[in-house]
């Protein structure tokens, strides 16, 4: 028999199927799991002791825009940090194949408009030695990956293959146009695709402000792109739909129509939608007619499945990137080097100028991240305009004096969606409700949402014990997996790829966010890291080790 090239020993074997933790060992051989028993009697060649841990499938991760990232950071943080072993890139429409000659200019513009990554970076990290979807997958190939990476091909770049600049037009495609997109969209499925995503979001707009290429797509355009998922018998399609935009409260027509084109393309393909839902303060039942409408698609026979984030979606405010302050003094600040703004602000000369600035963000809005690990739980009396009330300040001074106080390290939280926990926590109660909408790699100088799988495990399972750890596992794991039709990962079971996190899970912790200048050419964006994941494992390959890089680089690309 063949020795196994690692023997995880005596942890708490969390399968990912939703089944009770046992406790067991995991024998890895030849990049598989090669055997869960009692007690394995082989030695591996590396042995790990995760007595006290809980030992699980690796995470997968269905919607980020690590699109670009993967050209130069080969470990894709901060995914890497977070138990993440797959990633699903081309959501919401935008992606960088197929593209026509002399169309990446464009593409990378688009990206930075919709996505916030920059532009100059997408330009000069990657290729650009494709044009069809399939060379695209042929690229991903070559590269170094430490964790697996697939993508669903973008309507916005397929429209622009297929139509130029006609494609920015909000009258309906033609037969001819469809036809030549169905092409494009064709060679990206048999390619290995994972599925087709679009962009119906009015909040998605290229430099010029126009809505990206497909914003506006007729019902005959979509359902001939899940025709060819149909066809395939494979991929998924996916939505940054328009709910609630342009619509009237009492009787939400569009948005009952938006969700009905998706049910008819599931029924009519076969294949299963997935697309974005969050909660707004400003239409707080939204969420809950939208789930409603979900429902009775399916109950017609769609296979339609919204997708949430654990935690709110909101803007990271610090001295080094940016804030919510707005006068001429604060502006010089930012006009600063970012290693001269906290002396800057120190200048009791400056003071009296600072104080005096604008909000561009109401301070009942904003929340100060509190001294230790990172909470995302804003409750009404901790906001800034709440802490300053208390202490007799007025919220510009509380945060100038808490910041100067932290060194100039000081984050404000700023929730934008999903603002109320109890609607996220009702949304994912929904069976139907799948965890996703991270966003890894996108909205760098704004949002850092990868650390999902930490929040959630922190704070709803371990914190509020709102789920069982099983199923918390479960949905991280083999509920994504199964929808993007990734096969053999999200379980450990034998046979299975040896994607596996081993987690102390009674230490885990969530760090503050940070925000650093390592993309190409200096640019910034945030990052976050976490404790108590031991070991991740991709394709049975240890790749991070206590929260550092072995050097390994064992991802693949995923294919449908």
């Amino acid at each position: 028999m063949t020795k196994p090239d690692i023997v995880i020993r005596n942890g708490s074997v969390i399968d990912g199927t939703g089944a009770p933790a046992r406790n067991a060992d995991v024998a890895i051989t030849d990049g598989v799991i090669s055997q869960i028993a009692d007690k394995i009697d082989d030695i591996g060649t590396r042995e790990i002791d995760a007595e006290g841990r809980i030992v699980t499938p690796g995470f997968v991760d269905i919607h980020t825009h690590l699109d670009a990232q993967i050209a130069w950071d080969p470990i894709q943080t901060s995914s890497c940090w977070h138990g993440v072993t797959s990633a699903v890139l081309g959501n919401c429409g935008v992606t960088f194949a197929p593209v026509a000659p002399g169309g990446a200019e464009v593409l990378a513009e688009m990206m930075e408009s919709v996505e916030d990554i920059p532009q100059r970076a997408i330009l000069e990290g990657l290729p650009w030695d494709w044009s069809t979807y399939g060379e695209y997958l042929q690229w991903v190939d070559r590269i170094d990956k430490g964790i697996n990476v697939g993508g669903m091909v973008g309507h916005s770049a397929v429209r622009l293959a297929a139509m130029g600049e006609r494609a920015m037009d909000e009258t309906p495609s033609s037969v001819e146009d469809i036809s030549a997109m169905v092409d494009l969209v064709d060679e990206a499925i048999e390619a290995g695709a994972l599925g087709f995503s679009t962009s119906r979001t009015l909040l998605h707009v290229v430099p010029d402000g126009r809505q990206v290429p497909g914003t506006f797509a007729d019902e005959n355009e979509l359902l001939a792109f899940g025709d060819v998922l149909g066809k395939h018998g494979k991929g998924i399609f996916e939505a940054a739909a328009r709910l609630g935009e342009r619509d009237r409260e009492e009787h939400l027509p569009n948005t009952r129509a938006e969700v009905a084109w998706m049910g008819e393309v599931s029924r009519r393909s076969g294949r299963p939608v997935s697309f974005g839902l969050v909660s707004s303060s400003r239409r707080p039942d939204l969420f809950r007619k939208v789930v409603e409408f979900t429902r009775e698609e399916n109950e017609a026979g769609a296979h339609v499945r919204p997708q949430t984030t654990c935690r709110g979606i909101g803007v990271i405010y610090n001295l080094l990137n940016r804030l919510p302050f707005r006068n001429t003094a604060w502006k010089q600040i930012f006009d600063m080097p970012s290693e001269q703004r906290l002396a800057a602000i120190s200048d009791p000369e400056r003071r009296a100028d600072l104080l005096s600035a604008d909000l561009a963000a109401p301070a009942d809005k904003l929340w100060i991240f509190p001294d230790g690990d990172a909470r995302y739980d804003c409750q009404p009396e901790d906001s800034l305009q709440a802490e300053a009330d208390r202490a007799g300040l007025s919220p510009v001074e509380l945060f100038l004096d808490r910041c100067i106080a932290s060194g100039g390290s000081l984050n404000l939280n700023y929730p934008i969606l999903n603002e109320s926990l109890e609607s996220v926590q009702e949304m994912l109660d929904n069976p139907m409700v799948s965890l996703g909408l991270a966003d890894a790699g996108a909205h760098v100088g704004q949002i850092m949402d990868s650390s999902q799988p930490t929040f959630y495990l922190t704070y709803w399972v371990r914190e509020k014990q709102r789920w069982q750890l099983e199923e918390a596992i479960r949905r991280l794991t083999s509920d994504t997996a199964d929808l993007f039709g990734i096969k053999g990962r999200g379980r450990l079971v034998e046979g299975a790829y040896a994607d596996v996190n081993v987690i102390d899970f009674e230490n885990l912790r969530l760090p503050q966010p940070e925000y650093v200048f390592d993309f190409p050419n200096g640019a910034g964006r945030y990052i976050q890291r976490a404790t108590g994941y031991d070991y991740t494992i991709v394709n049975g390959q240890i790749f991070m080790d206590h929260g550092e890089h072995t050097g390994a680089f064992a991802g693949t690309t995923l294919r449908s």
